[in-house]
C-alpha cells in the first residue's frame, strides 16, 4: 500500500504493465468500407446460428426423452447434463473458432455491454446485434424445417407448464 502511496504521489503507477487501447470511436463510418468488418458479421451470424441450432435440438432431444406418453426411455439421452455440456461446449468452441474474427461475442448482450464500454463502435455493435438476432433465427429455422414433428409437439424446446 505504501508503495501504491509513494508512486501515486510521482504522478504514475508502475504496477501496470499493459495499457489498454483507447475507446472505440461512436461512429466509425470508415468500417463499412472494410472486408474485415463483413467477415465479423458473417461470423457472427453463423456461430449464432450454429449454436441455438444445436442447443435447441439438444433441448428438444431431452424432451423426446422425458415424453412419457411417447414412450421416452429415461437413460437414452442426453439428460440435463448433457443439455449444460452442449451449451457449454457450443460456446466454447464458437468463441474460439471466431475470436480471432469478430471478437466472438455470439449474444447481443454482450455485443451492447461492449458498446457501452467503448469497446465497439456503434455502427459495429448495431450491425452485430442484427447479424446475431438473424442468426438465431436462421438456426431455429432451421430446425423447424428439419424436425418440424418434434419442433411442433415440444413447442421449440421451451419449457411450459401443462
Amino acid at each position: 500500500m505504501a508503495k501504491d502511496v509513494e508512486v501515486a504521489e510521482r504522478g504514475s503507477f508502475s504496477n501496470k504493465d499493459y495499457h489498454d487501447p483507447p475507446p472505440a470511436p461512436l461512429i466509425d463510418a470508415e468500417e463499412l468500407t472494410k472486408w474485415s468488418f463483413y467477415r465479423a458479421l458473417i461470423a457472427e451470424f453463423i456461430a449464432t446460428l450454429l449454436f441455438l441450432y444445436v442447443t435447441v435440438l439438444t433441448v428438444i432431444g431431452y424432451s423426446i426423452q422425458t415424453d412419457v406418453k411417447a414412450g421416452g426411455d429415461a437413460c437414452g439421452g442426453v439428460g440435463i447434463l448433457g443439455i449444460a455440456w452442449a451449451f457449454g461446449g457450443m460456446i466454447f468452441v464458437l468463441v474460439y473458432c471466431i475470436a480471432g474474427i469478430s471478437g466472438g461475442h455470439i449474444n447481443p448482450a454482450v455485443t451492447f455491454g461492449l458498446f457501452l464500454a467503448r469497446k465497439v463502435s456503434l455502427i459495429r455493435a448495431i450491425m452485430y446485434m442484427v447479424a446475431q438476432c438473424l442468426g438465431a433465427i436462421a438456426g431455429v429455422g432451421l430446425v423447424k424445417a428439419f424436425q418440424s414433428a418434434y419442433f411442433d409437439r415440444y413447442g421449440g424446446g421451451a419449457n411450459f407448464l401443462p
